[in-house]
């Protein structure tokens, strides 16, 4: 249910950007402090909390129980949901960096529920007409970090501070990237990946591998399949995967060959199928770490 309430009980000491009348919010109206700027073309959730000096522009939707601390700017079209967390001097919708982009074109930020966005946090909005840079569910966005345009970030994904994703970049659901790293345009991250903080990439990362340095990829996430309760079996079938793919000395087209010709679950099929999917850029090759070892 929606409700206009007057913009002196709305705001308490923030203002609107102009005469039309106070934002539509909720029943339960949300809480406004300090002197944050809040257009009357803002739809806010209940209980959303907005913290001083905060900019909110007229084509924000902002879910119930999401809180924003000072300082945040939301621009542009910005679809948030419910219970998220945004940090002190976030921005959050601003044009992508990108020079052919015109400012004429409708693009936009989706963001799902229950995310931590935290301090200086940079999502820019999409760059072709219609398209948008999307964030999921339960992610954690450290201090710094920064979202190009149409990047797509599932579930559960850790993005450490000041990592910097280009534009296009792919993260899927689980991945946690170390802090300081960044991430080529086009690049595809596949699903709990761990990546070791201050290094760059270029290439796909698969599935389940650990990644580190310079386009590098040292092994299989042992611990993280663990943590994620993946069985005993399908660890050891993303292990052999692995190992044809990597170690097994046949090139990649031999390797994918013969995986097709073996029994492999879910996990494994998902770890070759990505692998057998990455044409735009590759995948990252294998190092060895010192003492040539690997983990496997």
């Amino acid at each position: 249910m929606i409700s206009k309430d007057s913009p002196e009980d709305l705001l308490d000491g923030g203002r609107l950007v102009d005469d039309l009348g106070p934002p539509e919010v909720e029943q339960q109206i949300a809480v406004i402090v300090g002197q944050p700027v809040l257009d009357c073309g803002a739809l806010l959730g209940g209980h959303v909390e907005i913290g001083a000096f905060s900019i909110i522009g007229p084509q924000a939707s902002i879910g119930e129980r999401t809180i924003m601390q000072s300082h945040v700017v939301i621009e542009g079209e910005v679809a948030i949901g419910t219970g998220n967390f945004i940090g002190h001097g976030t921005i959050i919708g601003a044009p992508p960096q990108d020079v052919s982009f015109s400012p004429e074109r409708k693009t936009k930020v989706e963001i799902g529920n229950n995310n931590i966005i935290r301090e200086y946090c940079t999502i820019h909005r999409g760059t072709a007409e219609d398209s948008a840079t999307k964030i999921g569910d339960k992610n954690f966005l450290m201090a710094g970090a920064h979202i190009g345009h149409n990047c797509e970030v599932g579930n559960n994904v850790i993005i450490a501070n000041n990592c910097l994703l280009a534009g296009f970049v792919q993260v899927d659901d689980g991945a946690f990237l170390g802090g300081g790293s960044t991430f080529h345009q086009f690049m595809h991250i596949g699903r709990l990946v761990m990546v070791q903080g201050s290094s760059a990439f270029g290439k796909d990362l698969p599935p389940f591998v650990i990644a580190a340095e310079r386009n590098s990829v040292f092994g299989v996430n042992i611990v993280g399949l663990r943590r994620a309760d993946f069985t005993a079996k399908d660890r050891d079938e993303i292990k052999q995967a692995f190992n044809l793919t990597y170690l097994s000395g046949m090139n990649m087209s031999q390797a994918l060959d013969k995986a097709a010709t073996m029994t492999f679950g879910a996990p494994a099929r998902e770890f070759l199928d990505f692998i057998a999917n990455s044409k735009k850029r590759g995948i990252c090759p294998l190092k060895r770490g010192t003492g040539g070892d690997v983990s496997v």
